[in-house]
C-alpha cells in the first residue's frame, strides 16, 4: 500500500488588481492615471471608495468609476 497524500486544493480564482483592471476595461490609458484616479477617491469597489490601487478583486466585485459601473468577471 502507497502512503502518498493526495492533496485536493480548490482552484484559486483568477485575481487582478484594482490598476491593472482599470486599464483592461479602457477606463485609463496609464497606470499613472489610474493611480490619480484611485488615490483621489473616485473609484468605488462594491459601493465603497477604494484608495488602494494594489487591491487585488475577484470575479463579481462592482467598479464605480466616472459613471461606469463595471462587474469584474472571469473572461
Amino acid at each position: 500500500m502507497s502512503s502518498q497524500k493526495s492533496s485536493l486544493q480548490k482552484p484559486h480564482p483568477p485575481v487582478i488588481r484594482l490598476e491593472q483592471f482599470l486599464k483592461l476595461a479602457n477606463v485609463v490609458s496609464t497606470g499613472g492615471q489610474a493611480k490619480i484616479l484611485i488615490q483621489g477617491g473616485e473609484v468605488k469597489l462594491n459601493g465603497v471608495t477604494e484608495t488602494r490601487r494594489k487591491k487585488q478583486l475577484s470575479p463579481g466585485d462592482v467598479i464605480e468609476v466616472q459613471g461606469l459601473v463595471l462587474e469584474v468577471g472571469l473572461e
